[in-house]
């Protein structure tokens, strides 16, 4: 029987694997070292209190990973009595619920509901053009931005090089400077003006002045507000699923669905080289237990890699592998992540109108705050914190792990969260009951460095018969979950069709059919299934 190594357990390499257990006759044999399922998308549980990583919104234009997540996690039943149109039913809803039970393992509808936090004032998110935002800017500020935003349609930047350019060109450079520059270099670690205009490609192409007033003049009166948000861009959705005990209940279910289904799960367990035959196959890996220090020889046919592509190339024996590929790839740059979670028994900050805070997120865009992002995990579902009367934050850093910051004692860098929110008005020292930290390294693959010339790493790794680079990480793009689980369901098609060129995979989320944006999520998902 032929066997396929995947390594790494997030969203990619589990779906993988339960394709292959489903499709075909290959046995998946998963790597994963760390202690639980997940990657990124991974649920920390602190004293029955639940941290989500960087915020996982189940949200997508395919309705093929859409039905994919329902198979596993039914909408919950009660939310029909919620006041959100739902227009998206699962075809085999009633069997689902059979088949893996309902209350528990349940998906829940989600209202999205963010803020900018700049200059002691909060912006919604995504930004609106109104009063509100007029009166909070000034009369002189908003005429500025007006005449910036102006200027650029008038005489745009012809060559997007970077993204300082992309901004510029869609929001007016003075709109830029306020609420896009100090995030996102807060994010990348380096100025817009070193990140190819691509990451804004990819990740916000049509998000500009026109489709902020087009999109807050159709929520007005749009009531027909459906799971995949046919039409609007991913930025501006106003709901979303999201799984009762926070993401990695979904990614936990997937992984006990494919041992049952006989494939494996190797935790704790380090992938330390693959081995091929000189010239274009792997034949083998060496793993080690992270515990033990075993260290034992795997054999398949097939390789589906979500590492990191540095230390994937990097552990490559015999396989030709050049010195130039070699040095592009041990360029390639990764930002690291840190969260805080804090557990307190109330928010000093209230939403003026509507009592307590709703948002999922706050922004901070002030550079004077090192802290990039708030999540407050209550809102994201109620069942994240184990004290319904607790506000559970997490306090989100973007640093490398070779930052002071990063290098401090626990202690110190909760002490520096905390002091930062009470400085925001967010908290009082008093309410805190608890707090954690938890570190993430290669968090967010990075758009410079050796990234110029990343073509040509893809071109060689492109070469390798059976090998099948899918995911974030593994393909160094930063893609959401539902474009890296879209890139296992084409490797593993690739196999079932024999086709021996992975270009399809590496052109999700790139071109027009994989973009979130697209409105026609029937052709999209079509593109998808034909691979």
């Amino acid at each position: 029987m032929k066997k396929a190594i995947i390594i790494g357990a997030g969203p990619a390499g589990l779906t993988a694997a339960y394709e292959l257990l489903t499709k075909t006759e290959i046995v998946p044999v998963i790597i994963e070292k760390e202690s639980q399922v997940g990657g990124l998308s991974k649920t920390i549980n602190f004293k029955g209190n639940r941290i989500d990583i960087g915020g996982h919104r189940f949200f997508s234009k395919s309705e093929k990973i859409i039905d994919w997540w329902l198979k596993f996690l039914p909408l919950d039943e009660n939310v029909k009595d919620r006041h959100i149109t739902i227009n998206y039913q699962h075809k085999d809803a009633g069997l689902i619920v059979q088949e893996f039970g309902s209350g528990e393992n349940v998906m829940l509808l989600r209202p999205r509901k963010s803020h900018i936090y700049y200059q002691r004032k909060f912006f919604d998110y995504p930004l609106r053009l109104n009063m509100a935002t007029a009166r909070n800017l000034g009369f002189s500020k908003i005429t500025a931005i007006g005449f910036s935003y102006l200027y650029a349609k008038l005489f745009p930047i012809k060559q997007e090089e970077n993204l300082a350019q992309f901004f510029c060109n869609r929001f007016g450079k003075k709109l830029y400077e306020t609420f896009f520059k100090d995030y996102t270099e807060k994010v990348w670690g380096v100025p817009c003006e070193k990140i190819p205009s691509s990451w804004g490609k990819q990740r916000v192409k049509n998000l500009n002045i026109s489709g902020l007033l087009k999109h807050a003049l159709v929520s007005v009166f749009n009531t027909n507000k459906t799971i995949d948000q046919k039409g609007t861009t991913t930025s501006l959705i106003e709901q979303f699923l999201y799984p009762k005990y926070g993401p990695g209940q979904m990614w936990e279910t997937v992984a006990s669905e494919i041992i049952k289904l006989g494939g494996e799960i190797h935790l704790n367990t380090n992938l330390e080289s693959l081995t091929g035959n000189g010239n274009h196959k792997i034949e083998s890996a060496v793993v080690k237990n992270k515990y033990t220090n075993e260290e034992y020889i795997l054999h398949a046919d097939y390789f589906f890699s979500t590492m990191p592509v540095k230390d994937l190339i990097g552990g490559l024996k015999n396989m030709q592998v050049t010195n130039e590929i070699q040095t592009i790839s041990s360029g390639l740059e990764y930002r690291d992540f840190l969260i805080v979670g804090i557990l307190l028994s109330e928010l000093a900050l209230t939403d003026s109108t509507a009592g307590d805070i709703t948002d999922n997120w706050i922004y901070i865009q002030d550079k004077e705050v090192r802290a990039g992002r708030i999540q407050f995990f209550n809102n994201w579902s109620p069942f994240m914190v184990n004290n319904a009367d607790d506000k559970w934050l997490g306090v989100e850093y973007f640093c490398n792990k070779e930052d002071f910051f990063w290098q401090q004692s626990d202690e110190a860098i909760t002490m520096q969260a905390i002091q930062e929110m009470e400085n925001i008005g967010i908290l009082k020292k008093e309410n805190v009951k608890d707090s954690t930290v938890v570190k993430v390294e290669k968090a967010y693959p990075s758009y410079y460095g050796s990234y110029e010339y990343f073509e040509k790493v893809k071109q060689y790794l492109n070469t390798i018969e059976n090998l099948y680079p899918i995911g974030r990480n593994g393909m160094h793009r930063y893609n959401n979950s539902d474009h890296s689980m879209l890139t296992a369901m084409a490797a593993v098609e690739n196999i079932i069709e024999g086709r021996k060129l992975n270009d399809n995979i590496w052109e999700i989320n790139t071109e027009d059919d994989y973009h979130e944006e697209k409105a026609n999520a029937e052709k999209h998902n079509k593109t998808s299934s034909a691979f």
